[in-house]
């Protein structure tokens, strides 16, 4: 039995994410939530909610035992980009891209 909560559309580039989510893959999930406390990224919060959703769905929708979870799956992808224009100089521009990343975590109990 696994449980699944997805992020969708985050303005945060996805290989930015997967630092943070590296730090995590296969770990408990308390052991998970107090290194996601203390990890100084933009992302940290962001996965730390996502983490924090996952096991309410793990609770509520499967009433799985929430001290035995740990993360079975957590990967991220690329979501749709915001294509911005800079001027520069002479009258010509640049194009920014806001990237945004769309994040899945699974969790599982324990056997």
């Amino acid at each position: 039995m696994e449980a699944k909560a997805q992020v969708k559309t985050v303005r945060i580039a996805s290989r930015k994410v997967q630092l943070v989510i590296d730090l995590v893959r296969g770990k408990d999930v308390g052991e998970a939530l107090a290194i996601l406390k203390h990890t100084p990224k933009a992302a940290a919060p962001v996965v730390e909610k996502l983490l924090k959703s996952a096991v309410a769905n793990a609770e509520h929708n499967y009433n799985m035992d929430t001290e035995n979870l740990y993360i079975k799956e957590i990967y991220v992808g690329e979501g749709p980009t915001l294509k911005r224009i800079r001027p520069r100089a002479q009258g010509s521009a640049t194009q920014i891209l806001k990237r945004t990343s769309h994040t899945t975590i699974v969790v599982a109990e324990k056997e």
